[in-house]
């Protein structure tokens, strides 16, 4: 298998707060020196940020614990104790934090430099300094720092892109995104060629640019576990669109329409939520097509309502149209997405 890591378990534990301390002046000429112990200093945090740098979680796979620094004890003269120095662990965007027994989510890193505190550190402790008055001019007794915060976690990348390729191994889905992006996947006529989701940014023309994810090919059973489709069908989940990609060549096994309906039948069985996405049909290689194949896969996508591409990634026939198509569906979903979150904030705006 491949380097490419999606899921980790960590542990994280915050620093101690630092311990109060008990003094007294005793400078010369202050014969009734009051007094002077410092507070304790705070522990440090244990802090998560989303960097689009990274692609994997597999720096974590080999650190999986992290201790923050414990605050310091304070000293005479009123003088605090140094905070402890906080961690900052890095992850990719599209991280989830979740609980580790229920796996409910803690946190979504869905945007470049999110940042969440994963534990707290503990509160300095107050210095007898603190505790000075009128009934008692000299504590001798100051207070413990509070203990930090310690869990364990389970973080899972889901990747972020607005447009998931899927389809069967050998479909395509490598070549078409190395055409149309600067990602360089492996190619090659086997099955599995792509053994870890491969992110390509694409930049039409004149338009703004969107992220294609190519998916891993799915095959029967995949929900279940079959062949790579279990490890992979999560990154599917944040696509705000699929394009499926069928081979209609004669390298192709089994009938197109067949081969599209199993995919279909594996998203929703693995969340329907899947199915309620955009949709739209490519069928490649048709430099080299069965018409038959072609046209049984074009009458489908018709009677059910898919926008269809027939296309060579090869030669390029058909890119500039799907290009298109794909940067027209982007900029209407993100459209839609900004305008949601505009109403919404102003629900949250006009109820305080």
């Amino acid at each position: 298998m491949s380097n490419f890591i999606d899921r980790v378990k960590i542990y994280v534990r915050s620093g101690h707060g630092g311990p109060g301390v008990v003094a007294f002046r005793r400078e010369a000429y202050v014969p009734k020196g009051g007094p002077s112990g410092g507070d304790g200093g705070k522990g440090g945090d244990v802090i998560i940020v989303a960097d689009k740098q990274l692609g994997t979680l597999i720096d974590l796979k080999y650190q999986q614990n992290y201790w923050a620094e414990n605050g310091e004890q304070g000293r005479g003269k009123q003088q605090t104790g140094a905070d402890g120095r906080e961690i900052v662990i890095r992850v990719p965007v599209g991280t989830l934090v979740c609980e580790m027994e229920t796996r409910a989510v803690i946190v979504d890193l869905d945007e470049d430099g999110k940042w969440y505190i994963l534990a707290r550190g503990g509160r300095g402790g107050k210095g007898n300094a603190f505790f000075k008055s009128a009934t008692n001019q000299a504590p001798r007794h100051a207070q413990p720092g509070e203990p930090g915060e310690e869990f364990t976690l389970f973080l899972e990348l889901k990747l972020l892109a607005d447009v998931g390729l899927v389809g069967f191994p050998n479909a395509g889905k490598s070549t078409l995104i190395s055409r149309i992006s600067a990602a360089k996947p492996k190619i090659a006529d086997y099955p599995f060629t792509t053994l870890t989701p491969v992110l390509g940014v694409v930049k039409p023309e004149g338009r703004k640019s969107f992220v294609v994810a190519d998916i891993p090919g799915l095959i029967e059973n995949a929900h279940k576990g079959a062949g790579l489709g279990f490890e992979f069908l999560r990154h599917v989940e944040r696509t705000s669109m699929l394009l499926h990609l069928v081979d209609v060549s004669g390298l192709a096994t089994g009938d197109p329409v067949e081969s599209l309906k199993t995919i279909n039948s594996e998203l929703e069985l693995y969340s329907k939520d899947l199915m309620k996405k955009h949709m739209a049909v490519a069928a490649t290689k048709i430099d080299a097509a069965i018409p038959e194949n072609l046209e049984k896969l074009e009458r489908h996508c018709r009677e059910a309502g898919y926008d269809f591409f027939p296309l060579s990634a090869v030669v390029g026939t058909g890119l500039d149209r799907l290009l298109k198509f794909l940067a027209d569906q982007v900029e209407e979903t993100r459209s839609a997405r900004e305008s949601k979150s505009l109403k919404d904030q102003e629900t949250v705006d006009s109820n305080p």
